[in-house]
């Protein structure tokens, strides 16, 4: 009987020193990746759009329906012909639609009968292409359409043209890894003043990407920045 007692006491001591052991082991783990510091890295291009759309609007005005559809057909073949002749084909140039409005029509407009012209027509015509200097030069040019009486304007009157860059994914790779390492010269630079060594990564979080215009004067010019948040384990 005492020697089963003796036994089940020596079981029990063993069981403790394990279990003590694991306990030990693991808060020594557990202090180890407590001690890592968050950096950010980051990277960023200057890049060229590669897009560009161009949303007009042609306007015309009237007081008889069957001659205003006549001046619409018109001009908006004009200003058509005014795109091919700057070498736009036919796959850059998209017609829209025509709306007309009639003033008397409208219930809150009480001095419609006063106005000098009763309908309103605004003719929408798109031009989007990948030669952003051929549409600058067509930009500049369409001064003389004026000349023709032909009313043009942008849709968009805070940004006339959208420049655009659909090349992010051939970039993201490089930029990620240019952000990786950057975060990593910081951390390396913290773990010398601290006097620790950098280990392995502990987290990581990568950022959006994204593309902003350089400034308000060159939209066309793209700049385009990604940051990682990466924590790295510090050692020593």
């Amino acid at each position: 009987m005492r020697d089963s007692n003796l036994i089940s006491v020596i079981i029990l001591a063993i069981a403790i020193v394990i279990a003590g052991y694991f306990v030990g082991n693991m808060h020594k783990t557990g202090s180890k990746y407590d001690r890592f510091v968050q950096v950010k890295g980051l990277s960023e291009r200057e890049v060229t759009a590669d897009l560009a759309v161009w949303p007009l609007q042609i306007t015309q005005t009237g007081n008889d329906l069957r001659s205003l559809k006549q001046i619409i057909e018109t001009q908006n073949q004009q200003v058509y012909e005014f795109f091919t002749a700057q070498g736009f084909q036919d796959s850059e140039i998209t017609r829209g639609i025509t709306n007309i409005q009639d003033a008397r029509a409208n219930l809150y407009n009480t001095n419609a009968n006063m106005g000098e012209y009763r309908y309103l027509a605004v003719s929408e015509l798109t031009v989007r292409t990948t030669d952003i200097k051929k549409l600058q030069a067509a930009l500049t040019g369409s001064l003389d359409l004026m000349s023709q009486g032909i009313l043009i304007s942008s849709k968009n009157t805070w940004r006339p043209i959208e420049y655009i860059f659909t090349r992010l994914n051939e970039l993201k790779p490089s930029m990620v890894e240019e952000a990786t390492t950057n975060a990593r010269e910081v951390a390396e630079k913290f773990a010398r003043d601290s006097g620790s060594d950098v280990g392995k990564i502990r987290v990581a979080r990568q950022g959006l990407f994204t593309i902003s215009d350089r400034d308000q004067n060159t939209p066309e010019i793209k700049i385009i920045r990604v940051v990682s948040t990466i924590d790295y384990l510090l050692t020593n």
